[in-house]
């Protein structure tokens, strides 16, 4: 039986009244049908979309198993995006091509060294054992990591980047972003893990919420926690290390130990926590951080008379401290247009404004308000110890090239909190463990929300290992528990 036209419009009106009733009410909480996130039930979830948070999804995914990661920032790549100086690894095929000698054993050596044996030596061993297939994996991913160069404490050229010593950090983000999406793996940013799950000692998923509050579960058999370390967290910092109060950081706004949080909250283990690292080289004004590659390539830090007063080579810690004994607790980083050419990363500093520049180190000295005299000597001392491979005043070993080349560069640096070594503890395949030492099915871990890896003291270039590889591992374990 036909409906009349009256009838008709009237149900017509009614029914646009009610769908705009609930567009402004939907509206008006900030909400969209499409903007609200439905519970899901996937085999792993991965909190964290850092270098770690991709490495194990994609090896995840490649073992079969569906995937979804969450990203409480509203980009991916947290820390990674940051890194600047390399990738620690012996052995690989770029080093090959040039020349460069390497060893997994002497990696290991350099790194427990570093760490002042506090490291776990198992984690340790599997780090600089894997590291080289890392690099190669990546490689195969489409990664520049050609150019190769040294970071304090490393006794070879190990430091893997793209060409020219361009930044390494967004450019491993990007591949491994860009090899996720590939395989399609989904992953919801502006998205916070809120609690992990568990049943009958069984990982069952985590509670995440969305950009608009709206609270939803993630069903899984397997959580990855990749959330990063704790460095932008004063409250925290200064728990476990008071002497640190007050200081900046480098880290992103969105490390703040969540993922040891929510681990801890289902009975994890944590190990090395008082370890927390302060980087030498930041620019005080705003916290950025100036890759210890500068110092790799040749340069050399200064103080306000002008004069070394460190081996800019010392492992983090050491620079550190000795930098805080100067006037200002802070001093300069000096190089030449030679160590310009040689990493394209200071192009970057000066575009940003960084640098003081001069034709000649007595202008840069004036320009500095320091002895022209003292820097002059200075740079006249140092470069003789270069020409016979010998720095008589703080035994150096590795300087690749004299500061004669005009122009001259000064940045401003001082310490920050940069990586914090403790967190999670974690088996040789990622797997988190509880205070007792036993491992909690289902749960897995990677990157700097672990500790053991790095001990008291993490070398540079090492950090990119721990997530390549540990991510890697952690994706594969997870896979291969399911």
């Amino acid at each position: 039986m036909k409906k009349s036209f009256k009838t008709i419009s009237l149900i017509l009106v009614l029914t646009l009244i009610l769908t705009a009733f609930i567009g402004c009410s939907s509206q008006e909480s900030g909400e969209t049908a499409s903007d609200i996130i439905t519970n899901r039930s996937t085999d792993v979830v991965i909190i964290g979309s850092g270098g770690a948070g991709l490495s194990a999804a994609i090896e995840a995914k490649d073992a079969g198993k569906e995937v979804i990661v969450v990203e409480k920032m509203p980009m991916v790549g947290g820390n990674t995006l940051r890194a600047t100086g390399g990738l620690n690894a012996a052995g690989t095929s770029s080093q090959a091509a040039l020349g460069i000698e390497d060893s997994a054993a002497s990696h290991y050596e350099d790194t427990m060294k570093g760490g002042y044996e506090k490291n776990d030596p198992a984690l340790v061993e599997v780090l600089t054992e894997q590291a080289a297939d890392a690099v190669e994996w990546l490689i195969e991913l489409g990664a520049d990591l050609s150019d190769v160069g040294r970071m304090a404490g490393a006794s070879q050229d190990r430091s893997h980047r793209p060409t020219g010593g361009a930044p390494v950090g967004a450019h491993v983000v990007q591949v491994l972003r860009e090899a996720a999406e590939e395989k399609g793996i989904e992953i919801l940013t502006e998205t916070t893990a809120l609690e992990i799950l568990v049943e009958d000692e069984e990982i069952k998923g985590i509670i995440a919420k969305d950009k608009n509050n709206n609270e939803f579960t993630i069903e899984a058999s397997a959580v990855v926690v990749a959330t990063g370390g704790f460095g932008a967290n004063t409250t925290m910092v200064t728990e476990y290390d008071a002497a640190l109060d007050g200081f900046g950081t480098t880290n992103h706004s969105g490390a703040t130990g969540d993922g040891i949080t929510m681990a801890v909250a289902v009975g994890a283990g944590l190990v090395d926590m008082v370890e927390i690292q302060t980087h030498p080289t930041v620019v005080p004004s705003n916290g950025y951080m100036i890759t210890e590659a500068v110092r790799g390539n040749g340069a050399i830090l200064i103080n306000r008379d002008g004069e070394r007063f460190v081996n800019e080579l010392e492992t983090r810690d050491v620079v550190s401290e000795a930098t805080l004994e100067q006037e200002e607790q802070t001093a300069f980083l000096f190089f030449d247009e030679g160590i310009r050419e040689s990493l394209s990363a200071i192009e970057g500093y000066i575009r940003q404004g960084f640098t003081t520049e001069a034709d000649s180190i007595e202008e840069l000295a004036e320009a500095l308000g320091m002895n022209a005299e003292n820097l002059a000597a200075t740079v006249e001392t140092y470069n003789s110890y270069v020409a016979a491979g010998d720095d008589k005043d703080f035994g150096r070993a590795d300087m690749p090239r004299a500061l004669e080349n005009s122009k001259f560069y000064a940045i401003e640096v001082g310490p920050a909190v940069h990586h914090t070594m403790g967190g999670l503890r974690i088996d040789t395949l990622g797997q988190v463990l509880d205070s007792e030492g036993n491992s909690i099915s289902g749960l897995y871990a990677a990157g700097e929300v672990t500790g053991g890896v790095h001990g008291g003291n993490r070398l540079g270039g090492n950090a990119l290992t721990d997530l390549i590889v540990f991510g890697r591992l952690a994706g594969k374990s997870a896979a291969a528990g399911l």
